[in-house]
């Protein structure tokens, strides 16, 4: 079996863009991926013919996925999010190739079910708060929609310092959402490696009080010293992973201990093999995973493919029910969340397929994301309604 065509398809989904991957073989099987990327996914989509369609995926055996992704990563040399995105996106549709190809699910192929279900968090389910109330009403309807788990970024638009005011205002946003949603409801503190480490620490131990269940990227994201030296006085877990994007990073993560949860984005890492190689990096250092996924319908399905094959799984971010309304429309043969779980049957693959129609009635627009440090990002996500 041979690859013989790649097509990729933007589409936009307000705040973000995705960009669909279809790969075709001489056999007549398809298989899709996701390579989309926060600002870049135009960027992303011209690499991917630009440099890797010709040179490395037509005529390529899709069950070659090893070699194959260790070539692109050797070659493109240099290293970005940008390419790992694009490898991440291409080895995502390989693996949906070879389950349709064997008839099996794609965790079938990597180890086989571990879980029954997968437990999932929200996030997104902030849009619209600004005072804390906002945040404590709107927690409480994503409680209500079975959540048991809740991220949110309280801090503005915070960079490095938080003055006396920022700081009380981002407090009483946790304090009254833990108030609202009670004890038993696990709160996730995304700081966005907004944070000089001082400072962080200054939020972590005004934080500790309302029990969250981790504080994620405290300080800069690839500074993993900091990191480490964060997680050292913090009696809070820490996670972090998003933004890191080679195998190497993550064995630095690990074997460092400076994060308790790894949050390795198989959209970005290399695909769903690399995020497994990262899965078992973390599993003798007792460190659980919990993939982020802020992108499409197709980077979800296979962080729960991956997610079901591992026995370190904690927990799935699911931007997935505060997205536009048509998100489960650019794709067939989804959704399968219900009541703050995801479940995955015996569907060959991925278990979806692309809705081409759905995709082009929403064309891509450029710079649709917000920045987390100016007042876009109040503008358009926490005044969204």
């Amino acid at each position: 079996m041979k690859i013989v065509s790649l097509e990729t398809f933007l589409t936009n989904a307000g705040l973000r863009n995705y960009c669909f991957i279809r790969l075709r073989t001489d056999t007549g099987l398809t298989g899709i991926g996701e390579a989309s990327l926060e600002w870049q996914e135009l960027t992303t989509q011209t690499l991917i013919h630009e440099l890797f369609e010709e040179r490395y995926v037509l005529g390529s055996d899709p069950f070659d996925v090893e070699s194959l992704v260790m070539r692109m990563i050797r070659d493109q040399y240099q290293g970005s999010a940008v390419a790992m995105t694009a490898i991440s996106g291409i080895e995502i549709a390989c693996w949906d190739l070879i389950g349709k190809a064997t008839g099996q699910p794609v965790y079938k192929l990597l180890g086989g079910r571990c879980h029954d279900r997968l437990e999932a968090y929200a996030n997104g389910w902030y849009g619209g708060a600004v005072a804390p109330e906002h945040y404590a009403e709107r927690a409480t309807a994503a409680v209500a929609g079975g959540y048991r788990g809740l991220k949110f970024d309280p801090f503005g638009t915070a960079w490095k310092r938080l003055d006396r005011q920022g700081l009380d205002q981002s407090v009483a946003i946790v304090e009254a959402v833990r108030r609202a949603v009670g004890d038993d409801i696990e709160l996730m503190i995304e700081f966005h490696g907004r944070l000089s480490i001082d400072a962080a620490l200054e939020v972590g131990r005004r934080l500790e009080v309302y029990r969250p269940a981790w504080y994620e990227e405290p300080v800069a994201a690839d500074n993993l010293d900091l990191l480490a030296e964060f997680k050292s006085s913090s009696t809070v877990r820490v996670a972090a992973g998003e933004r890191l994007y080679t195998l190497a990073d993550f064995a630095r993560l690990t074997s460092q201990r400076a994060a308790d949860v790894v949050q390795m984005d198989v959209a970005h890492c290399g695909g769903i093999l690399m995020a497994k190689k990262i899965a078992a990096l973390a599993e003798p250092y007792d460190i659980i995973f919990a993939p982020h996924v802020s992108i499409g319908p197709v980077a979800l399905a296979a962080a729960l493919h991956l997610d079901m094959c591992c026995n370190n799984f904690y927990y799935q971010e699911n931007f997935g029910e505060h997205d536009v309304n048509y998100r489960d429309d650019l794709v067939k043969g989804w959704n399968r969340f219900d009541n703050g779980y995801f479940t995955l049957d015996d569907t060959p693959g991925l278990g979806l397929e692309l809705n081409d129609a759905v995709i082009a009635a929403h064309p891509y627009r450029p710079n649709t994301f917000p920045s987390l440090w100016d007042n876009r990002w109040i503008e358009e996500f926490t005044k969204r309604t």
